[in-house]
């Protein structure tokens, strides 16, 4: 801890609501453990699931409690032998169950931690983790291949971009929904068609512009009633990946369409305590900081938050409303 300071800022949750605010703390910088790397960060990544969060809170959480998930910034302390080692930029997805990362240093499993290139902006890092590895992980569980006809709902928001991104990179057919005004966007990213979710008849409209409503997968990314909406849509023993959990879907749909359901989530990594899982995000990461550098995957937009409780706060429940399509990305340092 030599040349660094006893005492960081950080921006906290007082307690959970539903008009939550942050509150800017001054707490002691943390000690990591002997397999932890001591990081002073640069750059947070908000994510729905932060403001979420912020609103009904978690069970392990003590309050103050520190909110983020998602960090870029310097290892600055780490065990002899440790890789990433003191020096080298980082970015990871951190424990929910533990204090989050909007804060002037953090600890990180080095195992849990993947090196960012020099040549990628740390800001376009910090968009990557929840849900670029998010993204890659409903792929997987969904095995997406060539050829797959694959469904995207809700297309503009992060997870469904990097979606449409690699899955069009493993040469699936892939079609989103979104607001109109984010068609050309998600075209460009490699959407064969893209349909406005507010068509009153759904997949009737889908059923007119392509003349089927049978795909292989779905990646429900906002879930609730599209839910069973979307199953009726795939075909029969289709794939579906939900990020909200599953509603109460109706017993006959189910034995009618036999689907294969999914549910992605990043925090169980941490809450079973999965080694293999935490590693494995770190190699998921890995690949992402891998394809952006060979120009293979467009990172997001970038908004940018100051680091204070205020800017912060705002920032998440804009998040919420879906305002504007992008990253809300802190500068912490």
């Amino acid at each position: 801890m030599q040349n660094l300071p006893k005492f960081m800022q950080a921006i906290a949750l007082e307690s959970a609501n539903e008009n939550f605010k942050l509150v800017e703390v001054e707490l002691p910088v943390p000690t990591p453990a002997d397999n932890e790397l001591l990081v002073k960060v640069e750059y947070v990544g908000l994510n729905p699931v932060d403001a979420k969060l912020a609103k009904k809170g978690f069970p392990d959480w003590q309050y103050p409690h520190i909110l983020g998930l998602d960090a870029v910034g310097t290892v600055v302390e780490a065990p002899v032998g440790a890789s990433p080692g003191v020096g080298e930029r980082i970015m990871w997805h951190a424990d929910l169950s533990g204090q989050g990362v909007l804060s002037e240093y953090t600890t990180i499993a080095n195992y849990a931690a993947t090196a960012v290139a020099n040549n990628i902006e740390p800001q376009d890092a910090a968009t990557l983790p929840c849900a670029g590895l998010t993204a890659i992980f409903a792929l997987d569980k969904m095995q997406i291949k060539q050829g797959d006809l694959f469904f995207v709902d809700g297309g503009a928001g992060a997870v469904g971009q990097y979606a449409i991104q690699l899955a069009t990179k493993r040469g699936a057919i892939v079609y989103a929904s979104a607001s109109k005004k984010n068609h050309a966007l998600l075209q460009k990213l490699g959407a064969e068609m893209v349909f406005d979710y507010k068509e009153k008849d759904f997949a009737k409209h889908i059923q007119q512009q392509i003349g089927q409503t049978q795909f292989d997968a779905v990646l429900d990314t906002i879930g609730g009633e599209n839910t069973a909406r979307n199953i009726e849509m795939m075909r029969f023993c289709g794939r579906i990946a939900c990020l909200n959990g599953l509603p109460p879907l109706d017993n006959n749909m189910l034995f009618r369409k036999a689907p294969n359901i999914s549910i992605v989530a990043l925090g169980g990594a941490w809450l079973t305590k999965s080694l293999c899982a935490q590693q494995c995000m770190s190699m998921c990461g890995k690949s992402l900081i891998e394809e952006v550098q060979q120009g293979e995957l467009q990172t997001l937009e970038v908004i940018p938050v100051d680091f204070n409780a205020s800017a912060i706060t705002q920032a998440l429940h804009d998040q919420l409303a879906f305002k504007q399509v992008g990253k809300r990305v802190v500068k912490v340092s």
